[in-house]
């Protein structure tokens, strides 16, 4: 039996493969490479066999490698319109999903403040922004942490491509891997076809997962792998993708304490954390509450083709003295209220709804200090572990997955320091 190698055929030498050749009643046979030009690829092989012995004469080999090369030519086409026909289909779901981004209304179009609270929040946004370090942002809800994700992808070296945002709280969790990862027709039922995921929409772009503390256990390896090896397989499919995507994270849970309790990967935190922001809540930073006030109300004024000029006095000091539990979006929603109602150029709000009597006001001071006690004694607690070492690799911000600036900057936001906690 004889079998192609390269330019011509040579004894085949025995294996499976001719015993299963002989059982066919094959008495010779030559496999010429699929090449392109004269370089042999990885396209295939063109295999023909022959009942009789020495069949294939060396005409033959030069006929059948010209046919062997169209053959390579075709296949090579075919690869090829394979991978645009991918590429199209990326483009054309990032299209749809660029076109929902645009229908859909944003909460807020701007960050508006200057308190020092967030200036030092978006001191953080400058400095990470150029580099393609995974970001982890938390605050409650209402903080305005897509508005720092999206102002963190606009400032870096990808703010050309696209930011794809997927809420991990809101997909149930069935649905969830479908979504981030992808799925071929047929891997599921209800899968009547296939579907590119956000990690693959998002290539070369910025993914925003808000609300991370929402993915389910039994995902967690999976996105964990895809972050530290830009790698995944999407759900009934066994070819391996890869990606290039910046990932931002968000959460208003405590990822840290939920570490604890076994509910989240340790390692999928670390992974996430590696520049960690933590968004001021509104009570935090009162003093943006005016400026915030005026500008959504010239927002939703043009909007509602209302002419509002002046804001009372009295207005702007009850809201300033206001908590807002639900933070800028409970504010926005508020002066949209307030512009409805008004209708003679001054804004007429429903200070009644904003109004803390006695009951609100010992329930929401309650909450609120049993929320900063608990995260001064969680602080207090790692440095004292630590012997008051705060940066490190055995310093109270490791000890709280947190940055050395970061640590500092609740410190003073908390009051902490060892003179007073020593003189306490």
């Amino acid at each position: 039996m004889l079998v192609g190698t390269g330019p011509g055929y040579a004894p085949f030498s025995n294996s499976r493969g001719m015993h299963l050749a002989e059982s066919e009643g094959l008495r010779s046979s030559m496999l010429l490479p699929l090449a392109l030009n004269g370089v042999e690829s990885s396209l295939g092989v063109l295999a023909l066999g022959s009942r009789c012995e020495a069949a294939f004469s060396q005409h033959d080999v030069e006929f059948l490698r010209q046919i062997g090369q169209q053959i390579a030519i075709g296949v090579k086409n075919a690869l090829e319109h394979r991978k645009l026909s991918e590429s199209a289909e990326r483009v054309t779901e990032q299209k749809f999903y660029l076109e929902e981004e645009i229908r859909a209304e944003q909460d807020f179009e701007d960050i508006v403040g200057s308190s020092p609270a967030l200036r030092y929040v978006l001191q953080q946004v400058e400095t990470v922004a150029p580099t393609d370090s995974t970001v982890l942002i938390q605050g409650e809800t209402g903080t305005g942490k897509e508005l720092i994700a999206r102002a963190i992808h606009d400032r870096s070296s990808r703010r050309a491509r696209t930011f794809i945002k997927i809420n991990c709280a809101a997909i149930p969790m069935g649905l969830l891997e479908s979504e981030l990862f992808g799925h071929e027709k047929g891997a599921f039922t209800g899968a009547i076809a296939r579907k590119v995921g956000r990690f693959e929409l998002a290539h070369l772009g910025t993914l925003f997962l808000d609300e991370i503390g929402d993915v389910p256990l039994e995902l967690q390896p999976k996105l964990l792998r895809v972050l530290q090896e830009q790698e995944f397989e999407r759900l009934g499919a066994t070819a391996t993708r890869k990606v290039d995507v910046r990932v931002i994270a968000a959460t208003n849970r405590n990822l840290g304490a939920m570490v604890a309790q076994g509910q989240f990967r340790s390692d999928l935190f670390y992974r996430l954390n590696v520049f960690p922001i933590a968004l001021p809540a509104l009570r935090e930073r009162s003093e943006d509450i005016p400026l915030l006030a005026r500008y959504f109300t010239s927002k939703y004024a043009r909007r509602m083709n209302r002419a509002i000029q002046r804001i009372p006095v009295q207005t702007l000091e009850a809201m300033s003295r206001y908590a807002w539990p639900g933070n800028v979006r409970e504010l926005q929603n508020f002066i949209e209220r307030a512009v409805i109602l008004s209708a003679d150029g001054e804004l007429r709000a429903p200070l009644s709804e904003i109004k803390v009597g006695p009951e609100n006001v010992s329930v929401s001071s309650a909450e609120s200090k049993t929320l900063r006690d608990l995260e001064r004694e969680h602080i207090l607690e790692a440095l004292e572990k630590s012997a008051w070492v705060i940066g490190g690799p055995g310093g109270a911000a490791a000890r709280l997955g947190m940055k050395r600036t970061s640590l500092l900057y609740r410190m003073e936001k908390l009051r902490i320091s060892r003179i007073h906690h020593a003189s306490a």
